[in-house]
């Protein structure tokens, strides 16, 4: 991606407004139209489309992005917002290998693990989503008062966890992907 393409993304950011984002579309839909395989401008136009409600519509571009070869931060971002759109449409299982597949390449993101316990919350496991929870603040929080508490909140994750152990095995059966296990993207 050229240079002049980034500051054109980043001016029709800067000038977006979250309450009306029908603007932005309407910003990003020539540079798409100029540049519509480009992995960038693919990821922020669904993005627009997300927060605008489009929730269907967003997800096409999100995974054209990562299929067109999306990369660094933003390909982090994508899979997250790829995800949390896919558990918003009720698509929890697809959700879930999303976030399974992010969180292998982008081990110690801690938004992708909050997103995740989102989706597991979803998922009627309520338990593993506030062990994820206490497992993040154990592993990723810095703050003195909390330290010496760590291994009891490791504890409290390993024990919720536990509880819903055999939900888990249950649902991870369930989610079998394609054949090879592999999502499309």
């Amino acid at each position: 991606m050229s240079d002049a393409i980034e500051a054109q993304l980043d001016a029709i950011f800067a000038a977006r407004d979250r309450e009306d984002m029908q603007p932005t579309i309407d910003a990003l839909l020539p540079v798409h139209t100029e540049h519509p395989e480009d992995p960038r401008v693919l990821y922020e136009l669904g993005g627009a489309y997300d927060t605008a409600g489009d929730e269907a519509t967003a997800i096409g571009f999100y995974e054209r992005a990562m299929e067109r070869g999306l990369t660094g931060d933003v390909r982090r971002r994508c899979w997250l917002q790829y995800g949390s759109t896919l558990r918003n449409l009720g698509r929890i299982d697809d959700s879930l290998r999303v976030f399974a597949r992010a969180r292998a390449e982008f081990p110690d993101s801690v938004a992708l693990g909050a997103f995740e316990a989102l989706t597991l919350h979803a998922d009627g496991r309520p338990n593993t989503a506030l062990a994820s929870l206490l497992g993040l603040l154990a592993e990723h929080v810095d703050a003195p008062e909390l330290d010496r508490y760590k291994p009891a909140l490791r504890g409290n994750a390993d024990h919720l966890a536990s509880l819903d152990a055999g939900d888990d095995a249950a649902h991870a059966q369930a989610r079998q992907g394609p054949a090879d296990g592999q999502l499309s993207i």
